[in-house]
């Protein structure tokens, strides 16, 4: 397949696995699931699919298990909505990425809350100097 149509097609997936969560009735995926990326092999045959929960690490590695006994469900909705001969084989891989980006973003408050408070007390003891 031309790299193009791997791309657009991994773009489709996403957008109709998004979808296709809402309607998924099992316990183990959680409400707040997001498809973040789809990367489809050169020959069409698999397609990884990495996904993040916002509840943490353990609800995306529930959510990853409940999507991975649905896949042949999710397959076969894919391929009947893309009007795929072959629709690729899902495989899910949990991505903690939104809650380590959420994580670094929160060390970085804080290291810009405690510049704040040394600088203000550098005023503070050079205003009591003069």
């Amino acid at each position: 397949m031309a790299n193009y149509r791997i791309g657009r097609l991994g773009e489709d997936i996403k957008r109709e696995l998004s979808a296709l969560l809402r309607e998924l009735k099992d316990p183990r995926i959680s409400p707040m699931t997001s498809i973040l990326r789809c990367e489809v092999s050169p020959d069409g045959s698999h397609c990884k699919v990495n996904v993040s929960a916002i509840e943490g690490e353990d609800a995306t590695k529930e959510t990853c298990k409940g999507l991975t006994s649905a896949s042949g469900y999710l397959r076969r909705e894919i391929g009947s909505r893309l009007h795929l001969r072959k629709c690729p084989e899902l495989h899910f891989v949990a991505d903690n990425s939104i809650a380590y980006s959420a994580h670094i973003n929160e060390i970085l408050h804080k290291i810009a809350d405690q510049r704040a408070e040394s600088s203000a007390d550098e005023e503070q003891s050079e205003d009591l100097e003069d």
